[in-house]
């Protein structure tokens, strides 16, 4: 407790400066001596009052007050102060972002005051040199991003503090003793965010909920909803409002929609799918062209605007796709039974249907509602089967009746000319400069228990891609059936800006030290020599590491009713129609379409603009919780592993250690430069390597070297590596 004594009287002294502040904000035309600022913070003994003394003259040394007469003080009005939102790094420094000024403004850990990562901040900006990066000192919260907090609770006699999980939080809470709520000492715990007293050096807090016992599996996938404020169950109210849906589908509601009953329609789906939003449908006409259908489930006929469903479905905004579970977006009422597209049922559905030839090329459109009978649910292995063999013939091992079975020769034919079709729309895409990510995606083969015990790797082939080509046929073409009409009606888009030159010439830089180049030169080039990279790199040990640092030049999707097209689709028009059982945003979708479809005005932009917003938001969170439990069951799987040792790929490298990515199973950790007892090492950024004084040993970026598990922390999703030597040292 001493320590923490100590680091509290010192954060103290720091928010003393900004209590000062504020007062003297707070009445900015009026000035006031030590006193009366004293009296303001109720301070009332001497040794602090001698420190807002020292404050009120280092202040004024920074041109943040003046001193208007003998000891008498006034804030100066300002053109240094901003607003913004502050992100924190995991090491202390904040950034804050504002539209003000091009550059972040750069926040000691000193000068944090009482912001957390996500607030909206109000920040004091000092005069600086011409060229320098902008620093100041954060001087107001604004708004609060988050109140709820998931940490570790240690529980003393009469209080508790809670250390919180996320490293770029840069304080614990104190938690009153009335406030423990029966948590035991070491339990994972949800706090909620109470005050911060500006005499406080910790925030006031107090336990909403005990997740439980650290390093246990649903605590931790519980905590890493909480963490991101995702729910994992549904209201008592929301369930009995889904499961009272009226379900049956009335002649009087066929007689509204187009009939497709008696088209050729199926759904290609992974083998372990349990909901099926999209199917197929497919004829041949009379002139050698097809009629195919994309065809949605029709979510919106029973998840109506201003229903506790709806609120409930746009509060999640989506589906949560964690390794061992997910957390839908719907009730599995919906979800899993009246929306889904299950095969031999009749199903009400928003459809995309299109005349098209043997080239991709379309020649008719229409968009509405339908009536469909899915008259066959494949899995993508199955399809994948047809697709090489060219037959129906699927053998037990890959089909879902896990018997030998023979496809209806229709399928098969259809199947082969959708495949055929969607290639050459691929191709098309291609030309036009969209940009090919086939990401290895890892996977986890789970025991009873949800314990990892192997680790596979998910690559896309062209029964994945046939669906996926004409999922984005019906997004695009839905999208500008909207946007291109005169006057433009409100809408939602899927939209992707150009990606980040600064990113772009750094990735530039890194890919030469493998043997590969970018051309910069402009939009033509950039994805053309992307492209080229992407797939140079295939198979290769630095494939997945220059896979995840192009990505990461690109800017991020977002929903938004301000069209700019799709960068990375190359389309001028992209929305999400194809997935209401798991997207909000496709939800809006459908029924906007409906709404102009009946000759319906323009709806509020404003009001769109601002669901866009939400949606964007919770599918980061969303993409967050993801990778937290894809990095959760890393950890745990390599727990039981500790003893092995791997070889790896060197996928960064820092001042403080070397990050090395595994082979064989993509799992990432890091060997502190410390634990490299061989050497002193240092950092050399223009070199991408650390290198030793002495020996001038060298560890590079794209290095293969063998390491070996040094700790595995499950509650922090952290790897700790030593580090055994290079791959020819350990060969040879």
């Amino acid at each position: 407790m001493k320590k923490k004594k100590k680091r509290n009287s010192k954060t103290k002294f720091q928010n003393l400066s900004q209590s000062v502040l504020n007062v003297l904000k707070q009445e900015p035309n009026k000035d006031f001596n030590y006193k009366q600022i004293c009296a303001k913070l109720s301070i009332s003994d001497a040794s602090t009052r001698n420190q807002v003394i020292k404050r009120l003259h280092r202040l004024k040394s920074k041109a943040q007050i003046e001193e208007t007469g003998r000891g008498k003080f006034k804030i100066i009005k300002a053109i240094d102060y901003y607003t913004g939102t502050i992100d924190i790094s995991t090491r202390g420094t904040g950034y804050v972002i504002t539209e003000e000024l091009q550059e972040d403004i750069m926040i000691p850990r000193r000068s944090l005051g009482q912001a957390l990562n996500g607030d909206q901040v109000e920040v004091y900006v000092y005069h600086r040199r011409r060229g320098q990066q902008p620093e100041g000192e954060i001087t107001k919260v604004i708004e609060r991003k988050k109140t709820e907090f998931v940490g570790t609770i240690q529980v003393h006699e009469k209080f508790a503090f809670v250390n919180v999980t996320d490293p770029k939080i840069q304080t614990d809470f104190f938690i009153p003793g009335r406030e423990i709520n029966g948590a035991k000492d070491g339990q994972v715990v949800l706090v909620e965010f109470v005050e911060w007293n500006d005499k406080q050096d910790s925030p006031n807090g107090k336990v909403k909920s005990i997740l439980g016992e650290p390093g246990e599996h649903n605590t931790e996938i519980h905590a890493i909803l909480a963490q991101y404020g995702l729910p994992y169950e549904f209201p008592t109210a929301v369930e009995e409002y889904a499961n009272q849906l009226d379900k049956t589908i009335t002649d009087q509601e066929i007689s509204k929609r187009r009939d497709m009953r008696e088209s050729l329609t199926y759904t290609i789906d992974p083998a372990d799918a349990k909901d099926f939003d999209d199917a197929l449908s497919f004829e041949k006409l009379e002139n050698g062209h097809y009629e195919i259908g994309i065809h949605i489930a029709d979510v919106s006929h029973y998840v109506k605007e201003g229903t506790p469903l709806d609120d409930e479905a746009y509060e999640r905004a989506t589906s949560v796709y964690l390794v061992d579970r997910v957390v839908p977006m719907l009730p599995e009422v919906l979800s899993n039974g009246v929306c889904s597209l299950n095969p031999h049922e009749d199903k009400l559905c928003f459809s995309s249907v299109f005349e098209m030839d043997d080239s991709g090329k379309v020649y008719k459109q229409w968009f509405g509602r339908t009536i469909i009978h899915s008259d066959q649910r494949f899995a993508y292995e199955e399809a994948q089967h047809i697709i090489e063999t060219g037959k129906g013939e699927i053998p037990a091992e890959i089909s879902l009746t896990q018997k030998d079975t023979t496809a209806d020769p229709a399928i098969v034919e259809a199947t082969l000319t959708l495949d055929s079709i969607a290639k050459k729309m691929r191709n098309e895409r291609m030309v036009q400069g969209a940009l090919s990510f086939d990401k290895t995606e890892v996977k986890f083969n789970l025991n009873e228990n949800s314990e990892p015990v192997g680790v596979y790797f998910k690559t896309s082939k062209d029964a994945n891609k046939l669906i996926e080509e004409f999922m984005l046929l019906a997004n695009r073409k839905v999208a500008a059936f909207i946007g291109k009409r005169d006057p433009k009606p409100t809408f939602v888009y899927r939209i992707h800006d150009e990606p980040n030159d600064e990113k772009l010439g750094a990735l530039a830089k890194i890919v030469t030290r493998f043997g590969h180049k970018l051309d910069l030169r402009d939009r033509k080039h950039v994805t053309q020599s992307l492209n080229k990279l992407l797939i140079d790199v295939k198979g290769n040990k630095e494939q997945n590491m220059v896979d995840t640092l192009a990505i990461r030049t690109m800017s991020k999707a977002e929903y938004s009713t301000q069209n700019i097209g799709h960068y990375g689709l190359a389309f001028d028009y992209y929305s999400h129609f194809t997935s209401p059982i798991r997207r909000y945003p496709d939800v809006m979708v459908h029924r906007l379409l409906q709404h102009y479809l009946d000759k319906g005005k323009s709806v509020s932009e404003e009001l769109y603009e601002e669901k866009c917003h939400h949606s964007t938001n919770m599918e980061i969170l969303a993409t967050k919780a993801e990778r937290d439990s894809i990095k959760y069951m890393q950890v745990k799987f390599m727990k039981d592993h500790e003893d092995e040792q791997f070889l790896g790929v060197i996928s960064g490298v820092t001042d403080w250690g070397i990050y090395v990515e595994i082979i064989s199973n993509k799992c990432e950790g890091m060997i502190r430069l410390g634990d490299l007892d061989d050497d002193s090492y240092e950092f050399v950024e223009e070199e991408f390597a650390v290198i030793g004084r002495k020996t001038k040993n060298a560890y590079r970026l794209g290095d293969e070297v063998y390491v070996k598990v040094k700790n595995a922390d499950l509650v922090k999703k952290h790897l700790d590596f030593w580090m055994i030597g290079s791959k020819e040292a350990v060969e040879n």
